[in-house]
């Protein structure tokens, strides 16, 4: 059977667990276990929650699997059309309920519906041109249908794309300064109507308008409270609050949409509240975080 922890057993578990606050913070749930087999996973790399709480997971494998929101497998289990390259990296909610692939190495991302049906696919031709596509890293949709492409490697920018797939615009290059990137890893759409954009090897989030205009940029490399370590991915809760995990500081921390950290949980380790490298998170409809902690081969939910 997949282990599933309790809450009251993790308080057992880690009564010393401290937020960067001092407040000790448990997870309601630690559950997956490593394996083959459906419902089992190995290396999971990404998660995105529908609106029926349906949470779409990744792992290294190439497997896309549905659980529910407590971690019970609801099938169907799935790959992209061939993983020798590398395996997706990114996955995303679109608006009418398909399900965005970030197909990161064959330089596409591809749109399924629910039970695992391919109904398009945008991109595939690698180059630096505009309309050319690096390693896609993350995919978001807008309210008109358009798409938001993260892309590094060879590129360093975000390309937007209509619904068909026509190429819109792009912005960004490699650098440190603000508007440049360095592994844009996950997007995330905010409160304001702006981008969200966490770059992960300049320990930092940025934030964009649909247009590619600067809003604002903040962090600095570090492991105190408000400082990044490699963040990974973002998600806001309906209240506005962003959660970003961190995969250099094995933890997953809270913030304002300008910045300004609310507290963080985690820690390096094995035990259920520690994460070893974390790669994603994705927020449910009651506003749990479910924290993808991929050297364990689990996830983890918590409310903080």
């Amino acid at each position: 059977m997949r282990s599933v922890v309790s809450r009251l057993a993790v308080a057992l578990l880690l009564p010393t667990l401290l937020g960067c606050g001092g407040d000790p913070t448990y997870p309601e749930l630690v559950w997956g276990r490593r394996g083959v087999q459906n419902g089992d996973m190995v290396r999971p790399r990404a998660a995105a929650i529908d609106a029926d709480d349906r949470l779409y997971i990744v792992d290294f494998t190439a497997r896309i699997q549905v659980y529910d929101r407590d971690g019970h497998y609801l099938g169907p289990t799935w790959t992209t059309p061939d993983y020798r390259n590398g395996r997706p990296s990114g996955l995303s909610v679109a608006r009418d309920g398909n399900l965005i692939v970030s197909d990161s190495h064959y330089n596409c991302f591809r749109v399924y519906s629910p039970t695992g049906v391919e109904l398009r696919k945008i991109g595939g031709e690698s180059g630096t041109a505009v309309g050319q596509l690096g390693y896609v890293s993350d995919v978001v949709e807008d309210e008109e249908g358009n798409f938001y492409v993260a892309e590094f490697g060879q590129n360093q920018r975000i390309s937007v794309f209509d619904a068909v797939g026509r190429f819109l615009r792009c912005w960004g290059s490699a650098g440190t300064e603000p508007g440049q990137f360095s592994r844009a890893r996950a997007l995330a759409w905010g409160p304001d109507g702006n981008l969200y954009v966490a770059d992960a090897c300049n320990d930092r989030i940025q934030v964009f308008t649909r247009q590619g205009t600067l809003v604002r940029c903040w962090g600095v490399s570090g492991a105190e409270p408000g400082q990044l370590k490699y963040p990974y991915d973002l998600a806001f809760n309906k209240s506005g609050i962003l959660y970003v995990v961190e995969n250099g500081n094995n933890r997953v921390q809270k913030f304002t949409a300008t910045g300004e950290t609310l507290g963080c949980w985690g820690g390096p380790g094995h035990a259920p509240g520690r994460l070893h490298n974390p790669w994603a998170l994705a927020i449910d409809s009651r506003g749990r975080v479910h924290v993808v902690d991929t050297e364990n081969h689990r996830l983890q939910r918590i409310d903080f």
